[in-house]
């Protein structure tokens, strides 16, 4: 259902980000404040600190109405990131489109992860090849990448606009020139191996996905959410095909749902793959495990 948002009137930069913030917390927009103020400094492209030095600073009447239309698309439920387009992650601004999943900071903790790794393999044999199943935006690698600068890194999605999107981030961060991006379902296209194998795969089980929030139900791509039917779907795949593409002393660093490690780690272990690691969320759920082949 369609909101009408209520007439927005804003002169200042102080006074835009006070109305959006009360409309917000009116529609019932997690964190409103927050979110006003990332709105109004996306769209305005400032900072937080120019935010309040020029607090005071007039808007012309083209930036009130685009600020309006903003707000209103925001009150109707489209995540403030999807309106401006982009989305920080570890660090990084990338560029989203309708067909990659938002990066969320909750998959950080996977690239705090895979990072002692890497830095690890890297330091060891002078490189560390990397690939990134379902890469979306680019996120896990490029925040992979942006850390350690011998690795490098192929990211791999079944959807044409994710890879643009991907190898244009890439390219925005200078980072190009150690990452590719190519399309295709998994490894069906995958014929090299490699040091270390990240993911954040679709793990939703398909009856819950009706129930998740508007935010994510209309706005993320289906395809990225969407597990199967116990959400284990895209790890059944991975863990069967790991074998042909993970280097000797290899890692994998995979993100779950906060319901799935042990049936993951058990999936993992059928094919000779021992859990080293469990990590939690922000919230304190499980979210993040890394594998590596058991020892013979």
């Amino acid at each position: 259902m369609i909101k009408t948002a209520p007439e927005f009137s804003a002169a200042t930069i102080a006074e835009a980000v006070k109305a959006a913030g009360r409309q917000f917390a009116e529609a019932g927009l997690e964190a409103p404040e927050r979110s006003a103020q990332i709105l109004i400094c996306g769209l305005l492209d400032i900072g937080l600190t120019e935010l309040v030095l020029d607090a005071g600073n007039a808007l012309d009447v083209e930036t009130q109405s685009r600020v309006a239309s903003a707000v209103a698309r925001a009150v109707n439920g489209e995540p403030v990131h999807r309106i401006l387009g982009r989305r920080e992650f570890y660090g990084l601004e990338l560029q989203l489109n309708e067909e990659t999943l938002e990066p969320r900071p909750d998959t950080e903790i996977l690239v705090d992860a895979a990072l002692p790794h890497v830095t690890a393999i890297a330091a060891r044999q002078g490189g560390c090849d990397i690939l990134d199943l379902g890469t979306g935006t680019g996120a896990i690698a490029l925040a992979i990448l942006s850390h350690v600068k011998q690795a490098r890194a192929l990211g791999v999605d079944i959807s044409e606009k994710a890879v643009l999107a991907a190898t244009q981030n890439a390219r925005r961060h200078g980072l190009g020139e150690r990452f590719r991006a190519t399309t295709g379902d998994w490894f069906d296209n995958i014929s090299d191996r490699f040091d270390v194998i990240v993911s954040n795969p679709p793990y939703i089980r398909r009856s819950d996905i009706d129930g998740l929030s508007d935010a994510v139900r209309r706005h993320d791509p289906v395809r990225a959410l969407d597990g199967g039917q116990d959400g284990l779907d895209a790890y059944r795949i991975i863990a069967r095909e790991t074998d042909k593409h993970l280097r000797q002393g290899g890692r994998i660093v995979l993100e779950t749902g906060f319901d799935q490690h042990d049936a993951v780690i058990a999936l993992f272990d059928k094919h000779g793959l021992e859990c080293l690691e469990r990590r939690r969320d922000l919230g304190g759920r499980d979210r993040v495990l890394a594998f590596a082949r058991k020892a013979l």
